[in-house]
């Protein structure tokens, strides 16, 4: 509303008039009254808008903060991935990276056996070509326990092509004994220490093509002793049922710089500090959804030829980390004082040799009570 003191063609009618000046004071008294508590609304309207403004961002910004918060982990893997460095040279290549990802191929394969017998658990042992006494030892003893708890349990062992003096021979040797006992698997990769990573992944490949059914699957070396009930005990009441990976879990390893241990990588293949969580080769177990997932991961990770190293980084890649069991003492390196009631116990050990398999199996399945 307009006041008569502030229209300008009112302006002249006013004058000598006293009545109409008194008037026009008390409308431009009132109207002034009235536009202060105005402003006054309007200023705190604003000082409302800035602060619901201020608010809103921060707000925003500590949304951004618990996100940032929480994806860490995998904003962490993104940024360091351990890419060699282009400067790398081929020697180093050479040494301390392998050809994966390639295309292996199988020469000997059971793919039906697991779709035909729907294991639970498909226990997958990397062995020499060589080291038959090895697997003859693992089939007479956890090897041979084809039902636990219910379960189905199915034992394969995994091999690469021998080398060197006599390799026709033994290859000879090989495929007579998959006629006969039904559990090789042979890819065509040199079997040797540096290609465990080759093997790790060839194994990955088989199980997520031949085993899609099963629940849970295990990598375990051929020198250790298996509690098979102990661990499908652990795997009906403790496993998670993907995503899962679970043994001896190595946290903060430091990278090993010293040329002359067995685990050397220099600074200019692996340009990091410490691992990232893994667990430890001699036994793992995972469930069967994993394998597919760390194949396709293994495709942005370069291949270093430390096999258990090198799923932990593939599984950094995926954003999943491999989890600790129920109990440390159910994985274990060697023990000093083993006992039958310490084989009850645990998952895995490590044993010196396959006869010691034999004797502690014998002693492990004696009647009476373990402890």
């Amino acid at each position: 509303m307009m006041g008569i003191c502030c229209n300008p063609f009112t302006q002249h009618a006013l004058q000598g008039n006293p009545n109409a000046q008194l008037l026009s004071t008390q409308q431009c008294s009132t109207e002034d009254s009235q536009q202060e508590p105005e402003t006054t609304q309007t200023k705190k309207r604003s000082w409302c808008r800035k602060s619901w403004i201020t608010l809103f961002l921060f707000l925003v910004v500590m949304v951004l903060v618990c996100l940032l918060e929480y994806f860490k982990d995998i904003i962490l893997i993104w940024k360091i991935d351990p890419v060699p460095t282009p400067h790398m040279s081929v020697e180093t290549q050479e040494k301390f990276l392998v050809e994966y990802p390639q295309k292996y191929h199988f020469i000997l394969d059971l793919p039906e056996r697991c779709r035909e017998e729907n294991p639970f658990l498909v226990l997958m042992v990397p062995v020499a070509p060589f080291n038959r006494q090895a697997r003859d030892a693992i089939r007479s003893t956890w090897g041979s326990e084809k039902q636990v708890l219910g379960k189905e349990v199915r034992l394969f062992f995994l091999l690469g092509l021998p080398k060197g003096e006599g390799a026709e021979n033994l290859q000879e040797k090989v495929l007579e004994e998959s006629i006969e006992h039904r559990d090789l698997l042979q890819s065509d990769f040199i079997d040797c220490y540096k290609n465990l990573t080759i093997k790790t992944m060839v194994m990955m490949e088989w199980l997520s093509s031949r085993c899609p059914n099963a629940s849970y699957a295990m990598k375990i070396d051929s020198d250790m002793f298996l509690n098979v009930n102990t661990l499908v005990s652990m795997l009906l009441t403790s496993a998670e049922k993907q995503n899962y990976m679970t043994g001896q879990v190595a946290v903060g390893a430091a990278v090993l710089r010293d040329p002359n241990s067995k685990w050397y990588l220099p600074w200019e293949a692996f340009p990091e500090s410490v691992y990232p969580p893994y667990a430890l080769g001699l036994g793992y177990v995972f469930t069967l959804d994993l394998p597919g997932k760390l194949v396709e991961a293994s495709r942005h990770v370069k291949a270093v030829y430390i096999e258990d190293v090198y799923l932990g980084l593939c599984m950094r890649h995926l954003g999943i980390r491999p989890k600790d069991p129920p109990s440390w003492k159910l994985f274990q390196g060697y023990t000093s004082y083993p006992s039958r009631c310490h084989y009850n116990y645990v998952i895995t050990t490590i044993l010196w040799n396959s006869q010691q398999l034999l004797d502690v199996w014998k002693e492990f399945k004696r009647p009476g009570a373990a402890c």
